[in-house]
């Protein structure tokens, strides 16, 4: 992965960062930061593939990763990303060390493929210009940073209790697409 949080070192201001967490869509329709959700629902396809979130991408790769035909074609079948996350977990011959070396390349090209099929949300991607992606969940320490976006220390990434995969990827993709 091309970014990580020893990249960045020290303090920042908050004007530097985009921090993200929830899908839930603007009631308005307008495209906000909830777009960089897994959960996001928009269609988007992989080789004649539909997909209707980041997450059941993932998910499904997770699945062919470890040769579970069974679980691939549930993922498949679901639009429920509550549901996809819990085939996700189900997952037979799941070996972490494997998963490790997979994950963030199948999470940045979901998110390319999501992004550039979506142009409304590969503008709003975009128009984040340089600053730094954070999913400030403060349940998930390896996609995102285990914490809130209100939470003391938010601003400098050495006092982040995650690793931020999520965002990194995010930002990854967002280098791809200008």
């Amino acid at each position: 992965m091309k970014y990580n949080r020893s990249m960045y070192t020290g303090s920042y201001s908050a004007e530097d960062f985009v921090f993200f967490w929830g899908h839930t869509p603007a009631a308005d329709g307008k495209i906000t930061k909830a777009c960089f959700s897994q959960w996001w629902l928009c269609d988007f396809n992989d080789d004649g593939i539909d997909f209707c979130c980041a997450e059941q991408y993932m998910m499904y790769h997770k699945a062919l990763a470890f040769s579970d035909e069974e679980y691939a074609k549930k993922i498949l079948g679901s639009r429920d990303q509550k549901e996809i996350k819990g085939f996700g977990r189900k997952i037979r011959n799941f070996d972490e060390a494997v998963w490790n070396d997979v994950k963030s390349g199948i999470v940045i090209k979901g998110n390319m493929l999501k992004f550039s099929q979506n142009p409304k949300l590969k503008e709003f991607l975009i128009s984040t210009g340089d600053k730094i992606l954070v999913e400030a969940s403060p349940y998930d320490k390896i996609w995102g940073i285990g914490m809130e976006a209100s939470a003391a220390g938010i601003t400098d990434p050495g006092k982040w209790k995650g690793e931020n995969l999520l965002g990194f990827a995010l930002m990854e993709v967002r280098d791809m697409l200008r």
